[in-house]
């Protein structure tokens, strides 16, 4: 099942969409979408359980690197096609003002 796209959910997944193919960590995306660790950790949990993410462990030591190891987060092809086929439809439910410079709907690509 889907998992429900709340205002927060639609920012997370606007940033993972920004670079698609990329890994995040949890504190990144935090720090990038600009909400508390107790909204973004948890819907990634969802969106993982719903297949739209894969999550693994870095490989490095924590002594060496000097941090805890990071959990990385990637979209799936699934993941990507679903999160932006949910932020488009967000978005033509959004009436369009006509003046200019509104910001225009992104050109997201899967991978």
């Amino acid at each position: 099942m889907p998992p429900r796209m709340t205002t927060q959910a639609l920012q997370v997944v606007a940033v993972l969409l920004s670079n698609p193919t990329d890994q995040w960590y949890g504190f990144e995306l935090v720090e990038k979408v600009g909400l508390k660790s107790g909204t973004v950790y948890p819907l990634l949990a969802r969106f993982e359980q719903a297949g739209w993410l894969e999550s693994r462990w870095e490989d490095v030591d924590p002594r060496v690197a000097g941090r805890p190891r990071r959990r990385l987060y990637a979209l799936t092809a699934v993941g990507a096609t679903a999160a932006s086929d949910a932020v488009n439809a967000h978005l033509d439910r959004v009436p369009r003002p006509s003046k200019r410079g509104w910001i225009e709907r992104p050109e997201v690509h899967p991978a």
